[in-house]
């Protein structure tokens, strides 16, 4: 479903719904003043959109996991965003409760009906892992969990979203999205009373343990992704795969890197590698407008493969390639669960924040002073009309970029060459 929609919805009435169950709140306090107390055996955490996000939750989840066991984890998430999880693994998959959001009945009614579930298994806690969201505040509330862990604005003039919380984090701009996350779950434990949550300190990314899981193909399954791509070809694919990732009807224009500047970098990439297939990758909603970008590089070693496979066919495809282009979106957290380079492309967002957590993580960023003008304070909302931001990232310097790490790929892969030839 649209953000905007989304952001309308819950501005118009996410602000009186926040209002209207906060005094209920205060009043059942009057009655039930202790009803925080008692042990977490059963966590849900909220998290509807952005699949890549969800990727930076890996440790959070597998915190929750280690505390209350894997059976006892679950996760409420609109459908289209649910594939992700699956690949983690890191809770069964009957554990993730699912809204369909094809329509707005079948979301009122998903809403509902998921809602009257998570109210009948009664979970000790909830984390809701959205920023300032009060769709996910009210649901939290209305789950009927004794402790319900998620940010609060305090006395800052982040978007109101009532008192619905019972462990209120303070937001810290200054840590990555993947700490904040795992601080949430940390705070389910803690008492309370603390005011703001959490008084304690905050671990570092380079201490370790924030990477994504590895993903490894099955059995069968490069042999399948490769019937794909042989298909879309025309005959076998035998050479090195760049893949192309152009967000071309992405909901969020400001992350977008000019579709022309896509194109030349394809471009000039092919002309380097005489035996490379260059892949555009998107959605299945961007099937169209990237069977158009593959169509402007004008070559037949170009494809497009939108629309051609499932999420983990393209994760199969991650591992097959050496380097992946990709505007700050979905699949620069995916691909960093697979050894190949990614060359993830920020602009009205900042990289210490959201950046994707693999080794093989490369990120070009202009880092204007405007930057980042998309934030959580901002429900995402930036003033902006001309993302001089992306606008600043030069063909030239993707492509040295680019150029640089296949260089250092062939390097790492010569003395296994060198070795198997001798043998």
């Amino acid at each position: 479903m649209n953000p905007q929609i989304i952001g309308k919805i819950d501005r118009r009435l996410g602000k009186p719904l926040c209002g209207l169950l906060t005094i209920a709140r205060r009043l059942g306090q009057l009655f039930l003043p202790n009803r925080v107390a008692g042990p977490v055996r059963k966590i849900l955490f909220i998290k509807m959109i952005e699949q890549g996000a969800t990727v930076l939750a890996y440790r959070a989840l597998r915190t929750a996991v280690d505390r209350v066991g894997r059976e006892n984890v679950y996760f409420w998430v609109f459908q289209e965003n649910r594939p992700i999880l699956d690949l983690l693994d890191v809770i069964p998959p009957e554990n993730v409760i699912v809204i369909h959001t094809d329509t707005p009945f079948h979301l009122a009614v998903g809403m509902l009906g998921t809602l009257w579930r998570a109210r009948r298994m009664k979970f000790d806690a909830t984390v809701d892992m959205e920023f300032f969201s009060r769709a996910s505040a009210i649901l939290a509330f209305l789950t009927g969990a004794r402790r319900r862990v998620g940010l609060h604005r305090f006395t800052g003039e982040g978007p109101y979203r009532g008192d619905l919380l019972t462990h209120r984090v303070q937001y810290n701009p200054y840590l990555h999205v993947a700490v904040q996350y795992h601080q949430l779950v940390e705070s389910i434990w803690v008492d309370p009373k603390q005011t703001p949550l959490l008084k304690q300190p905050a671990p570092r990314l380079e201490d370790g343990g924030y990477e994504p899981p590895e993903f490894i193909p099955r059995e069968g399954e490069v042999a399948t992704v490769r019937g794909i791509l042989a298909k879309l070809v025309g005959q076998p694919v035998e050479g090195p795969i760049f893949l192309v990732n152009p967000n071309a009807s992405d909901l969020l224009p400001l992350r977008k890197w000019s579709t022309g500047r896509f194109v030349e970098l394809s471009q000039r990439l092919l002309q380097d590698e005489p035996d490379a297939l260059l892949v555009i990758t998107g959605a299945p909603s961007e099937q169209e407008a990237a069977e158009k970008v593959a169509h402007s590089i004008a070559t037949e070693r170009c494809i497009s493969i939108a629309g051609h496979t499932t999420l983990r066919q393209l994760m199969v495809l991650y591992t097959m390639a050496d380097v992946l282009v990709t505007n700050d979106s979905g699949p620069g957290h995916f691909s960093s669960m697979t050894a190949i380079d990614s060359v993830v492309l920020f602009g009205p967002e900042t990289p210490a924040l959201f950046g994707p957590l693999g080794r093989n993580t490369h990120v070009v960023w202009a880092n204007l002073s405007c930057s980042p003008c998309v934030n959580a304070i901002n429900h995402r909302f930036s003033p902006c009309d001309d993302n001089v931001c992306m606008q600043a990232i030069t063909v030239d310097a993707v492509h040295s970029t680019v150029s640089n790490l296949i260089r250092r790929r062939r390097v790492k892969a010569r003395p296994l060459a060198v070795f198997e030839a001798a043998g």
